[in-house]
């Protein structure tokens, strides 16, 4: 679940959980209805975004914790904390404190001990969220892995667009409480569903104009700014004169020196560098088409290198153009 702040998506994990009571609807596990149940026999894993480890208590004990409340027996309490640890790449740190781990290492701890207890579903709340970026970056990668060996279903809390795409098989959208969209990572990025789910997820450079023409799976609209686009159609056709509003994902626009020869007749405009960032594998740059501005990203390649007021040439995938309707009463959820 992927959403601004106060969307909803903790409250709704709460609920899930048991710690928040909704006032109306059903939640269901197994096709069971749960509202309920106390937390403790809902047989959920939750995991916090602030560790909440037991500061007095080690590694091993910490992990041990449900098994101990459950009366375990010492031998298969040894041999399933054992096991964990090893998942998690924590073995040999049984006798270590809190004080003594690391943001990730913490993390991981918390992970072991949710999931000791075999959860039918597992919940995380942002929990990579208190990590630095470098170390956040790298437990995304242990994470999904560690998700995909274990098999158990498990619902993510992120405000975190890259989090939602990289670490999901399905991705919901929430706006102030009500669903925008479901789908795969690929259809929410590529096909989103509404103004919301579009801006949301990272496309940036936004055009108002009006359908002209269809060919096909393709549509042509004129930009309100004096450009005729051509884009790929997703959810459903555009009637003609239809506003929309176009999307051009910043990936989707290629470079070349204006002198050049062009390559594509479609999407092809004539523009100049405003300005340029240099983020080590990747530029970022500001260009003018018109008197618009366009955000564009390019591999940091030697072809792609343009300085501020060079004249270029734009070009947009038709894959890469998203276009919404203007109304946001036709979102689509699905």
């Amino acid at each position: 679940m992927v959403g601004p702040s106060g969307s909803g998506k903790t409250t709704i994990l709460r609920m899930i959980a048991g710690l928040t009571t909704p006032d109306s609807g059903s939640i269901l596990l197994d096709g069971k209805e749960i509202s309920g149940l106390p937390p403790e026999r809902r047989g959920l894993g939750l995991v916090f975004q602030n560790y909440a480890v037991f500061p007095h208590l080690n590694v091993y004990d910490n992990v041990a914790f449900g098994l101990k409340l459950r009366k375990v027996s010492k031998r298969d309490t040894q041999g399933q904390v054992h096991d964990l640890l090893t998942r998690v790449g924590l073995l040999g740190y049984e006798k270590k404190y809190p004080h003594q781990l690391s943001g990730g290492e913490k993390q991981r701890v918390a992970l072991a001990r949710a999931v000791v207890p075999n959860p039918k579903v597992l919940l995380l709340d942002e929990p990579l969220s208190a990590l630095d970026k470098k170390l956040r970056e790298e437990m995304k990668f242990w994470l999904r892995s560690f998700q995909v060996d274990l098999g158990t279903t498990t619902i993510y809390v992120t405000h975190d667009q890259s989090e939602a795409l990289s670490l999901s098989d399905q991705v919901l959208v929430l706006n102030a409480g009500r669903v925008e969209q479901v789908g795969s990572p690929q259809e929410i990025y590529e096909s989103p569903a509404s103004m919301f789910v579009a801006d949301f997820m990272g496309l940036t450079n936004c055009f108002p104009g009006t359908a002209e023409a269809t060919d096909g799976n393709q549509v042509q609209v004129r930009l309100t700014i004096g450009l005729n686009v051509t884009a790929t159609m997703r959810h459903k056709p555009f009637e003609i004169g239809q506003p929309v509003n176009v999307f051009v994902k910043p990936e989707a626009i290629s470079l070349t020196p204006k002198a050049a020869a062009p390559t594509k007749t479609v999407n092809s405009f004539e523009g100049s560098i405003l300005q340029r960032s240099y983020e080590g594998a990747l530029l970022r740059y500001k260009a003018l088409v018109g008197e618009e501005q366009i955000d564009i990203y390019a591999i940091n390649t030697s072809e792609n290198r343009f300085n501020e007021s060079s004249e270029v040439r734009i070009c947009l995938a038709p894959e890469g153009v998203v276009v919404i309707s203007a109304d946001e009463s036709e979102r689509v959820v699905e």
